[in-house]
């Protein structure tokens, strides 16, 4: 589903918005590392300091009532607005919390963030966006 320049630009990307809706429709969105696996995104939780422990979180509550999610990244050059552009993406999040798809989700994303390498994320539940739709515009 994701063409060669929709993979180029999110593998190009460090940063992404992940927007999830609780069950009456209300939209939550926060900034979320990712990595992009075939027509898959995945998002750890990890152990960056939470308000409560990280199962309670409302983006994890959300795709628990509401599996419906899109993820946006962008690029934006204040000095050349030819280079703008972002890619989104929509599908439906599942929470993966063990077996071979967390294990390879995990380890997909310590490859891609060093900050990861010294968690301990094997405990912490991963997000899967299994793409249905992608969206782009300007410079992809």
């Amino acid at each position: 589903m994701l063409n060669d320049d929709h993979r180029r630009f999110l593998e190009d990307r460090r940063v992404a918005h992940l927007a999830t809706a609780d069950a009456t429709g209300a939209p939550h969105v926060v900034p979320v590392c990712f990595a992009v696996r075939e027509n898959d995104v995945y998002i750890t939780i990890d152990d960056k300091p939470k308000r409560g422990p990280a199962t309670a979180l409302k983006r994890l509550r959300n795709i628990a009532r509401n599996p419906a999610v899109a993820l946006v990244a962008d690029h934006y050059d204040d000095a050349d607005w030819t280079r703008l552009g972002w890619v989104m993406v929509r599908g439906k999040a599942e929470i993966i919390d063990e077996g071979p798809e967390h294990r390879r989700a995990q380890e997909l994303l310590k490859s891609r963030y060093a900050q990861l390498r010294a968690m301990d994320l094997a405990r912490h539940p991963v997000i899967a966006i299994r793409i249905e739709r992608v969206s782009s515009w300007g410079a992809v």
